[in-house]
């Protein structure tokens, strides 16, 4: 299945991916980003050349996290415009007034369906199991991977015969200091029956200290995303473990996040 066709066979938020919109967005945004994070993706030269893959990767930053805007230029200097990335995220980011445009760059609703049908046609998908959960993890636990025990991705991959793909991302989680995610206070407050599971109170500039609203900008912490080799659940027998799998991709992970954590000599700076 040639790449150039994936798209024509989605419907929905899939078929709405836009690879003139997105090349213009993030040719614009990826410059600017690479000089204020510094920011470095290695090892794409892992990734499965075609064909569907369902990249997995630790959420960071909060609310400005720079994941998805750093990945995604790297992924399609390296492999064209003609192969789609999707990235399945959370509905709050489609309240904002930006928020009707980001099918156009990939950015769809978080489901099972979207992720099979997507992987089913062949495309990329970038997943962040921990969500904002994640994102919003103590910066005392910034190197740590935490999925907060969701297993959905594993599944997913696991039905569609998709090799997962681990990437880490270290640095975001300095470019403020994150204090607690809330959830006490969320639940309290039945934050948790509108899907807002966190509250999380940060440190940072502008605003000082806050309680997820107004959201800091960011520090100009260096930010590096590493891929790593791919995770083919077939190896794990002919009717795989979901927890099993997870757990493999999770420790690989955390051994990756390790060793980037040793590299850096200091926070923010790297």
């Amino acid at each position: 299945m040639g790449d150039a066709v994936v798209v024509e066979q989605l419907d929905g938020e899939l078929a709405n991916w836009d690879p003139s919109f997105t090349r213009q967005v993030l040719g614009r945004m990826w410059p600017l980003l690479r000089l204020y994070f510094r920011a470095e993706v290695r090892g794409l030269g892992l990734m499965p050349r075609s064909g569907g893959a369902l990249v997995v990767c630790n959420h960071s930053g909060g609310m400005l996290t720079p994941d998805v805007s750093i990945f995604g230029p790297a992924f399609y200097a390296e492999f064209g415009y003609e192969r789609p990335l999707y990235t399945l995220a959370h509905y709050g980011i489609f309240i904002a007034p930006w928020g009707p445009l980001l099918p156009r760059l990939g950015v769809v609703h978080a489901s099972p369906k979207a992720a099979r049908a997507a992987l089913d046609a062949g495309a990329v998908v970038l997943v962040f199991p921990g969500g904002d959960y994640d994102a919003y993890r103590p910066t005392s636990r910034r190197n740590a991977i935490d999925f907060d025990g969701r297993t959905g991705y594993a599944r997913t991959a696991i039905e569609t015969g998709v090799p997962i793909v681990p990437m880490v991302s270290i640095g975001a989680q300095e470019t403020q200091f994150f204090l607690g995610r809330g959830t006490r206070f969320a639940h309290l407050l039945g934050l948790n029956k509108i899907r807002m599971e966190i509250l999380p109170v940060t440190v940072g500039l502008p605003f000082g200290l806050t309680v997820t609203v107004p959201p800091n900008l960011p520090l100009p912490s260096k930010i590096v995303m590493e891929v790593l080799e791919p995770v083919d659940p077939a190896a794990f027998g002919r009717h795989p473990d979901v927890d099993e799998v997870d757990t493999h991709v999770r420790r690989v992970m955390q051994r990756a996040l390790n060793r980037l954590s040793r590299q850096r000599r200091l926070p923010i700076l790297g």
